[in-house]
């Protein structure tokens, strides 16, 4: 496996390699096995009814455990999502960004596994529950 990388690694790479994403996602907290990322929340992430959609929350959650496991395995960009499962439980607040903890539950050789709970800013209530398995491309 290559060099780990810090949180200010981190978002310049994915800022890189991801551009189209570029001020969504923000990497608020960083340790070997736990990450916060933050959903700056804007209009294009709302649904009718003005509420988070569900495909902004889980591309928080996609993103979250991918930056958790580049963090641990370094530049890998061709790491991908095997399979991914996501409990909605209640309504995001509105005009709150949403933060999703991302925790590493095992990190192998050619699979990592993390979970992620989300909650709107300023409420500790979950709002969804994820959990994704990536593949780790072999070492070259």
């Amino acid at each position: 496996m290559t060099k780990q990388m810090s949180a200010t690694e981190l978002a310049a790479y994915l800022e890189e390699i991801f551009p189209q994403v570029h001020g969504d996602f923000v990497v608020e907290d960083l340790s070997a096995d736990e990450m916060v990322m933050r959903l700056r929340v804007q209009e294009r992430h709302l649904r009718p009814g003005g509420t988070v959609s569900g495909p902004s929350m889980f591309g928080l959650a996609d993103c979250a455990a991918y930056a958790m496991i580049l963090s641990r395995i370094g530049q890998q960009a061709l790491a991908v999502t095997t399979n991914s499962s996501i409990d909605f439980m209640r309504k995001p607040a509105a005009g709150a960004d949403i933060l999703a903890s991302c925790k590493l539950l095992k990190l192998g050789r050619v699979l990592a596994v993390c979970d992620i709970l989300m909650h709107s800013e300023g409420s500790e209530n979950a709002v969804a529950r994820a959990t994704m398995t990536y593949s780790i491309p072999p070492a070259r």
